[in-house]
């Protein structure tokens, strides 16, 4: 190959990488922390880890029917500063989480709903590491 495709290959690559969207992100930092066990599904392991000041970020379900467990969650990400992102179905969170069944293709057949996931652990860098924590730093400015 030569120089000038080479080139055009990794300007290829960097293009498909910038387009990552803060939901894909989301997904495979979730999925990078489900496999270096730093993910704590459900409200009792999520309110532990909350609660340790271990939590690095928070996931909580728009779905959440029961008003007091998003203000237990609510709070504990305010008291600790634990940066908190709304995902807006509960079993789309469970699938990204590991809470599904898949079939031979690789797609989801069945989720559980999940309400609250809290990563302690990131796991290894990635660029969707990357592009997650930049969003959050641009929406905690444009907050303040």
């Amino acid at each position: 190959m030569s120089d000038t495709e080479v080139a055009a290959e990794e300007v290829a690559v960097e293009a498909e990488v910038q387009e990552m969207s803060v939901l894909d992100a989301l997904k495979e930092v979730l999925k990078k922390s489900l496999m270096h066990d730093g993910l704590r599904k459900g409200l009792h392991e999520c309110a532990k880890a909350l609660d340790k000041r271990s939590a690095r970020l928070c996931c909580l379900s728009k779905s959440c029917d029961n008003e007091e467990y998003t203000k237990l969650i609510r709070a504990l990400c305010t008291e600790g500063e634990v940066h908190l992102i709304m995902v807006d179905d509960g079993k789309e969170l469970g699938a990204w989480c590991g809470l599904a069944k898949l079939d031979a293709e690789g797609e989801v057949r069945k989720a559980v709903r999940c309400s609250c996931a809290v990563v302690t652990d990131f796991g290894e860098e990635t660029h969707a590491l990357t592009v997650l924590l930049d969003f959050l730093k641009k929406q905690s400015a444009d907050e303040q």
